[in-house]
């Protein structure tokens, strides 16, 4: 069976007031190598998205930050806002960081922070086990990041649960345990055997169209994806070849894009000769039908029936072709 491989995505749900992070200063010295730059802006991770709420002057190649802000926390340091960061896990003590802003920031060094230090062996490591990492480090923000960010989209609900529960009660109240919370009680409205929720979104003409305006007929595949997501765009000519071959049995698309530009969303479209039906509320990350639907991992996509209740989730292109050999003899 083929591999899925997928982007992955997160939407946080809570903000600073329902965490158990206090005020603390952020002290970071630093220099940057390999790039001519100004300034060095500091970024907080929120939303899947780094926003600034500093930045430092470079002189003669050094910079320094002395900021209060929530500790502990994911940040970002970056000498160009508009070309990626440098993710750095920072608690309450200083940091050395050496810059590099080449080959986006992989060479870039952070000493001082016990995290980054457990975060990059992490990293290091393949076939991590989450309950195995979580137990050895259950006071960690690393083990809930990586718990919340690389390992829920292919959890159950009750798997979500029990990593939780595993994790130290002072992490219970972060942003990222609050969001899986969340996503528990929406990933049981849409398993297998539940009615597919409705929604409206705007088509490639600015349509309105409802997910229940096409079923009825056979069955529809829900299928959420982007053209910025390279596993999504390797897995579409596998949906053109299904759909081609069973779209007079039965058998239906209906595509939602998590593009952020229009431009773009069409060009995919074309590109790929998708000639289904696609809606979008070009809201990248922050998607209402993906939020809906519990996506956090692109491709995803939910095999629906004509009396609109979801038989299955999350099938690679081999996994549906076989479903709906067994659906539309």
């Amino acid at each position: 069976m083929k591999k899925k491989t997928i982007c992955v995505f997160a939407v946080l749900a809570c903000m600073l007031s329902c965490t158990n992070q206090k005020e603390s200063r952020i002290v970071i010295e630093g220099k940057v190598v390999n790039a001519e730059a100004e300034k060095v802006y500091l970024q907080k991770f929120e939303e899947k998205l780094f926003f600034v709420i500093d930045s430092a002057e470079v002189v003669d190649g050094s910079f320094r930050f002395s900021t209060v802000a929530p500790l502990p926390e994911i940040y970002g340091l970056t000498t160009d806002v508009q070309k990626g960061q440098l993710m750095v896990f920072l608690d309450a003590s200083p940091v050395q960081v050496v810059l590099d802003p080449s080959e986006n920031y992989r060479h870039s060094e952070v000493t001082g922070s016990a995290e980054q230090d457990l975060y990059a062996d992490y990293l290091r490591q393949s076939d991590v086990v989450i309950e195995d990492f979580i137990r050895a480090h259950p006071k960690s923000l690393v083990a809930t990041y990586v718990l919340y960010r690389n390992f829920s989209y292919r959890l159950s609900p009750g798997e979500i649960r029990a990593n939780i529960q595993l994790l130290d009660s002072s992490l219970w109240k972060t942003q990222y345990v609050k969001t899986l919370e969340a996503l528990i009680e929406t990933l049981l409205r849409v398993e297998p055997g539940k009615p597919a929720p409705d929604f409206t979104a705007d088509d490639t003409e600015g349509r309105p169209v409802s997910l229940s305006s096409r079923l009825g007929n056979g069955y529809v595949l829900l299928d959420f994806w982007a053209s910025w997501c390279p596993p999504c765009r390797r897995e579409n000519p596998h949906l053109v070849a299904l759909y081609n071959k069973y779209k007079r049995k039965g058998f239906d698309i209906f595509s939602v894009s998590l593009d952020r530009t229009k431009d773009a969303w069409l060009k995919g479209i074309a590109d790929d000769n998708l000639t289904w039906t696609h809606v979008s509320d070009l809201k990248y990350w922050h998607s209402a039908p993906a939020a809906l639907y519990g996506v956090r991992a692109i491709p995803s996509n939910f095999l629906i029936d004509r009396e609109g209740v979801i038989v299955a989730k999350n099938l690679g292109s081999d996994e549906l072709g076989e479903k709906l050999a067994e659906l539309l003899k």
